[in-house]
């Protein structure tokens, strides 16, 4: 089975800070990203986490959304990045998105696509390691990934 995933920026970027952004590749073999995702993380001027990374990733590959209306409808409320992963996870019918962002997500759910986070890649892949998850989440934490107390405390009841 080719299990598709289709990628937003934020969780490449923020894997990428803590040095597990090899942690998709040992999920999912592969992952796609739309061209504004590929953009916003390797030509972004602010100097984004993950540039190199993503550019030396062979497992990553680069697909344009055909569907531009798509994208314009799911512009409206999502950048761009949002709404081309969303608008691509659609059009190949893709079994998961990676994408962080709170109303991304509903949307994403709205259109019947199995979402899941940052966090949630982090807890799949230490699923029985307690330990090991709460240390990658501290260090996301400490990179700057917002999770409140609640979240937190929520996750790690889920690690175990």
């Amino acid at each position: 089975m080719n299990f598709k995933v289709v990628s937003n920026s934020t969780p490449l970027i923020a894997l990428s800070k803590i040095n597990r952004l090899n942690i998709i590749k040992e999920l999912f073999g592969s992952i796609i990203i739309p061209d504004a995702v590929f953009s916003e993380i390797t030509t972004d001027k602010k100097g984004r986490a993950g540039k190199t990374d993503v550019l030396n990733a062979k497992w990553i590959k680069k697909k344009t959304v055909t569907n531009k209306m798509v994208i314009d409808v799911l512009s409206v409320s999502l950048d761009m990045g949002e709404s081309e992963a969303i608008a691509l996870a659609k059009e190949i019918d893709a079994d998961l998105i990676l994408i962080d962002e709170k109303h991304a997500r509903k949307l994403a759910n709205s259109l019947d696509i199995p979402v899941t986070g940052t966090v949630g890649l982090l807890l799949r892949y230490y699923k029985g390691k307690k330990e090991d998850f709460k240390h990658a989440l501290n260090e996301l934490v400490a990179k700057g990934f917002r999770l409140s107390d609640r979240e937190y405390k929520k996750m790690l009841d889920k690690a175990r």
